[in-house]
């Protein structure tokens, strides 16, 4: 089974994941990389600061990029109106 690593960036900087993990498909990729932003978005809320201008890039044992999961994309935002 292929490993796929999961880099966290932000356009400036790069929290590389040196392990990976193994994957079987495009699909368990995508779902894989969503839950990652989505526990990320959690953790941000929790300290009271969500930064939406990050995103995970999921590359291949090669150094592709195979999917990007955007944290603007990850969530809905509904509300605020005050």
């Amino acid at each position: 089974m292929p490993v796929y690593y999961f880099h966290l960036r932000d356009g400036h900087d790069s929290l590389l994941d040196p392990d990976g993990r193994k994957l079987e498909g495009v699909e368990a990729i995508a779902q894989s990389a969503l839950a990652e932003a989505r526990a990320l978005i959690s953790e941000e809320a929790r300290q009271g600061r969500i930064r939406l201008d990050q995103r995970i890039d999921v590359e291949d044992g090669k150094g592709r990029v195979v999917h990007t999961q955007p944290f603007a994309k990850a969530v809905e935002i509904t509300g605020g109106g005050g």
